[in-house]
């Protein structure tokens, strides 16, 4: 991500965390809008053309989605196109990742980033599905309604907005990437971040409150433990937060052992 993106990013978040009336029609217009973005190159080229002045980019978001889209759409539409982004696609990047913070803004007490990795899993577990919603050749609007159909009854409408949109342009972007690009994005936007936790058996409620708290107060700032069962760790856990791994785990140790004892 270049300077240029990273500083119109923090601009239009802030826009965004000020704003008020965010529901999850806006969150649906966003992703719309990023979508016709990534369809038309030469649409999204011309917003996030510098050399262009920042009134006609708004003049061209009033003239293509202002009849389309929600005045509040539109203002944050125009917002991110009068920033200066280092390419085209980091534009549409971005209005995506508005649209993912504005669904959580919208489904404030909802477990949107538990949905979210629930479904995950259920994609790393279904290579068919995974497939299917990771190929090129597949109907877009298709996806969209699989995954509505998937999560009907068992995830929220602001989690089921989120997945059902992000498969529909993947832009050559894995669909397990995706699900774990908006499950740290909606984790930002509450102020917390997610941690993957994996042991042999489940944890209980109390097992995990505790860990949240430990892990809380290591990283300085509220965490949501995703959890995993995998009875190859034998015992102890594993834990997973961005880049850190904290592997306490019994087969861990039993590998470190057999090492020592074969060197």
């Amino acid at each position: 991500m270049g300077s240029a993106t990273t500083q119109a990013l923090a601009a239009t978040t802030a826009v965004l965390d000020r704003a008020a009336g965010i529901d999850l029609t806006v969150a649906g217009e966003l992703f719309a809008a990023a979508r016709a973005l990534g369809g038309s190159p030469q649409l999204a080229g011309a917003l996030a053309d510098s050399a262009a002045s920042t009134d006609a980019r708004a003049r061209v978001v009033a003239d293509v989605f202002g009849k389309a889209l929600s005045p509040t759409s539109v203002s944050f539409l125009t917002t991110a196109v009068q920033q200066r982004w280092s390419s085209s696609s980091d534009l549409i990047d971005a209005i995506e990742e508005l649209a993912v913070r504005a669904a959580a803004r919208a489904g404030e007490g909802s477990d949107i980033e538990g949905e979210i990795f629930q479904f995950s899993r259920t994609v790393s577990a279904n290579p068919q599905l995974e497939l299917a919603l990771g190929s090129r050749l597949g109907d877009d609007a298709a996806k969209g309604t699989l995954v509505r159909s998937l999560l009907a009854g068992r995830a929220g409408e602001a989690t089921t907005l989120i997945v059902s949109s992000l498969v529909q342009q993947p832009r050559e972007r894995r669909v397990r990437q995706l699900l774990s690009r908006a499950m740290d994005l909606v984790a930002d936007q509450r102020g917390r971040t997610v941690a993957t936790v994996v042991s042999a058996v489940p944890l209980n409620a109390a097992q995990a409150e505790r860990l949240a708290g430990a892990l809380s107060k290591r990283y300085g700032t509220d965490v949501s433990i995703n959890s995993v069962v995998d009875p190859s760790v034998v015992g102890g856990v594993r834990v997973q937060i961005a880049d850190d791994v904290i592997d306490a785990s019994v087969s861990s140790r039993l590998a470190e052992l057999r090492q020592r004892l074969a060197g």
